[in-house]
Parts: structure tokens; C-alpha cells; sequence
């Protein structure tokens, strides 16, 4: 008891030095919101403007406590039990059940780095740069990040290339949306429509991944935060959420404002980054609609391809039972930069082999939707039963907790099977 008034003790004076702990304890929370805006996300708010001008606007805003809700029971449980998702699932319900929950982190994974490399091509392709040049030093980037670095220099990295979505906001500035419209749109929502509920299912797939879930939990415990750290970290994931949503409305608000209006008939194709940069020149102009989105898309697309990579790592080596930490040299834990590097190589090699896959990213996100149930059940499940007793969710706010979760997790499937017509 004595050692543990003592770490109480030290906790609160680390805790007093406010916005110096704060900036040590930001980095995992925005880290993987700026991953959630990534390359298959921006697509499917692009699509959302193209066809539904802003009447898919709402529903970002209304995904911004929804999404602090889900990944706030991450930080939870990574920092009052010290241990990933993966490690605990295993512990909690057994083997069969993690291999179950990584199995669809697998898909998850796989299908985000289909997005986030044909996003990088796609760019590339723009500038006329060839597909296996820009894939290739994409690939190497990824690769030198992580095996030449600690958990810190590979968080800052990762904040830094996210600062390029930032880019998204001039873009939605520029593209001038008409305030009346706008509110027409917020008041509008078609939700008979089984087109409308597929997109609506593709948005919430796009705004909660399994990847997120794995890599915030597991990133918490790798940087080694403390109950002490709690509330600093709940901020750096409700800002997080806020800038995350507010990129996906910029998104859709550039693409209502200018491609939906010069294609009202939403007959526009939009199966990829070049195909939304190719329809925002002749509104926006090169300067704007190119290179700036261009390099938002970048950014958008490195950053989710380290935190998939990692969060898959992590899942798989949490799960396994072998070393699985960014603190540890490549030579010590090799099943672990071995699971990274394959992950990144393979993605990069589908996009480059099989080019036309990238009309799958909206399908990506469906998917990610009907695995919400999977994955929500067992973040909920963890909070009830894996926490130390006084951190338990309890009273009024676990009630809202079950709720969002049930009512998120059945809107993705009921869209995503109400529009399955469609693929």
C-alpha cells in the first residue's frame, strides 16, 4: 500500500503540470481521427455530396459524439488495465473469440490499404508520376518510419503528415456552398430511400473502423499512460473527433457545392481520387482543386496506412503472444515489424497489380459497417467486465454508451443490407 500511496502521489504532481502533461499525453486520440479521415472516407463523402448535395451533412455532425463515445471506451480500457485490445479479448474471453475480433482486422486492414494506396497513386497519377514510382516511395517511407524509430517519433510523424488535411478546408472554403442550400439539405433526409441508407451505412462505416479501435487501445498502453493521464487523453480524442467529422463535412460540402451541381443528375463517377480531382478543376481551378487536395489526400492517406499497419501489428501480436512494441528493436521482436512491413508491401502491391480495385472503397466502408456489431459488442462487453470495478461504466452514461452503440451498430447493418442492390 505504501508503494501505491507514493505512485498516487507522483501521478497527481505529474498530473498538476496541466498543458505540458496534456501535450505529452496528445498524440494517440488525433492520431487515429486523422487516420479516420482516410483515402476510402474522403471518397465516400465526396460520393455523399455528389448524390445527396447536403443532406448527408447532418449526419457527420451527428457521428462527432458518436465517435468520442466509441473511442473514449478505448482509453478506458488501455489505460486502466494497461493492455491492447487483441491481449484483452484474449484474456477476458478466450483464444477463439480473439482470433474472431483479429480475423476482421484483417479484412478491415487489407481493405483500408487498398484505399489508402490507391489514394497515393491516384495522386501521383495527377502529377505525372507513374503508379510503381509513387507506390514505391510511399512503401519505403512507411517502412524507414517505423523500423528506424520509437513510439514517440513515429506519433509525430504521423500528427505531421495529418496537419496536410487541413488542406480540406480551403478546398470546402473556395468552393463557395450557398448558406441557403445548406440548411435545406440539413432539414432534408430521405430515409426511405434504400440509395440514401447505403451511403448513410457507408459514412458510418467510414467513421468507425476496427483498425481505430485496435490501434488507439494498443498505442495507449505502448506509450505507457497512467490514470493519471485519464482526462488528458479524453481531450486529445474529443478534439480529435471534432476535427475528424469536420474534415468528412468538408469533404462532402466541396463536393455538394461543385461537382454536384455540375452533375446533378449524380450520374458522376467517383470510384477514385483522380475521378474527384478531375471534377473539382473546372470549379476550383488547378491551384486549389489539385494540388491542394492533392496534398490533403496525401496526408490523409500516409497517416491511416502507419496507424492500419501498426493496429494490425499490434492485434495480431496481442493476440499471438509475441513481442508487439514499438519500443523494442526490429531484431527482437520480428513477427511484429514482420506483420507491419507485410501489410504495407502487400497493399501496395495490390493497388499496383490490380489497379481497378479501387471501386471497392465505398464497398470498403459497408463493410466496415456490417462489422460493427462484432466490433462494438466487444469494446461494450470489455468495458463492463475488463476494468477494475470503480472504472466500470455505470448509471445514466452506460446506458447512452449501449444505446449509441446499438443504435450505430444496427443503422450500418440495416443500410449497408438495404442497399446491397446496389454493388
Amino acid at each position: 500500500m505504501d508503494q501505491q500511496a507514493a505512485d498516487v502521489l507522483r501521478d497527481s504532481r505529474i498530473s498538476a503540470s496541466g498543458w505540458k502533461t496534456f501535450l505529452a499525453v496528445m498524440g494517440p486520440g488525433l492520431v487515429v481521427m486523422l487516420a479516420d479521415t482516410d483515402v476510402g472516407s474522403i471518397i465516400t463523402a465526396a460520393q455523399s455530396g455528389v448524390q445527396w448535395g447536403y443532406r448527408l451533412l447532418l449526419l457527420q455532425l451527428l457521428l462527432m459524439p458518436v465517435l468520442y463515445i466509441v473511442q473514449e471506451l478505448t482509453v478506458r480500457l488501455g489505460i486502466f488495465t494497461g493492455k491492447g485490445h487483441g491481449e484483452l479479448i484474449r484474456s477476458t474471453f478466450g483464444g477463439g473469440w480473439a482470433w474472431v475480433s483479429v480475423g476482421g482486422l484483417g479484412l478491415a486492414t487489407l481493405g483500408a490499404l487498398i484505399t489508402e494506396f490507391s489514394g497515393v497513386a491516384g495522386v501521383g497519377e495527377l502529377f505525372g508520376v507513374p503508379r510503381i514510382v509513387s507506390l514505391s516511395i510511399a512503401t519505403l517511407f512507411l517502412l524507414a518510419i517505423v523500423l528506424t524509430g520509437s513510439y514517440r517519433r513515429v506519433e509525430r510523424v504521423a500528427l505531421a503528415l495529418g496537419l496536410f488535411e487541413l488542406a480540406f478546408f480551403v478546398v470546402a472554403w473556395r468552393s463557395h456552398p450557398q448558406g441557403a442550400e445548406v440548411a435545406a439539405g440539413l432539414t432534408h433526409m430521405p430515409v426511405t430511400d434504400r440509395a440514401y441508407l447505403y451511403l448513410v451505412a457507408a459514412n458510418i462505416g467510414a467513421v468507425i473502423m476496427p483498425w481505430m479501435i485496435f490501434y488507439q487501445q494498443s498505442a495507449i498502453a505502448d506509450k505507457k499512460l497512467r490514470p493519471c493521464h485519464y482526462r488528458h487523453a479524453q481531450w486529445d480524442t474529443a478534439f480529435g473527433s471534432v476535427i475528424a467529422q469536420a474534415v468528412m463535412a468538408a469533404v462532402l460540402i466541396a463536393a455538394a457545392a461543385t461537382i454536384g451541381k455540375l452533375h446533378a443528375d449524380a450520374g458522376a463517377s467517383l470510384n477514385s481520387i483522380s475521378d474527384i480531382t478531375k471534377m473539382l478543376v473546372p470549379a476550383l481551378g488547378p491551384s486549389v482543386g489539385r494540388v491542394v487536395f492533392g496534398f490533403g489526400t496525401i496526408g490523409a492517406g500516409m497517416v491511416a496506412a502507419i496507424v492500419v499497419s501498426l493496429a494490425s501489428a499490434w492485434g495480431f501480436g496481442e493476440v499471438t503472444g509475441y513481442r508487439h512494441s514499438l519500443e523494442h528493436h526490429p531484431l527482437d521482436a520480428p513477427w511484429f515489424y514482420g506483420i507491419y512491413a507485410v501489410a504495407v508491401v502487400g497493399g501496395a502491391a495490390v493497388v499496383d497489380l490490380v489497379p481497378d480495385l479501387v471501386s471497392l472503397n465505398i464497398g470498403v466502408e459497408v463493410m466496415n459497417a456490417l462489422m460493427l456489431p462484432l466490433v462494438l459488442g466487444f469494446l461494450v462487453l470489455l468495458a463492463f467486465k475488463a476494468m477494475p470495478p470503480e472504472h466500470r461504466l455505470r448509471g445514466p452514461y452506460a446506458w447512452l454508451v449501449v444505446a449509441v452503440s446499438v443504435l450505430t451498430a444496427g443503422l450500418g447493418v440495416y443500410g449497408g443490407i438495404s442497399g446491397a442492390h446496389l454493388l
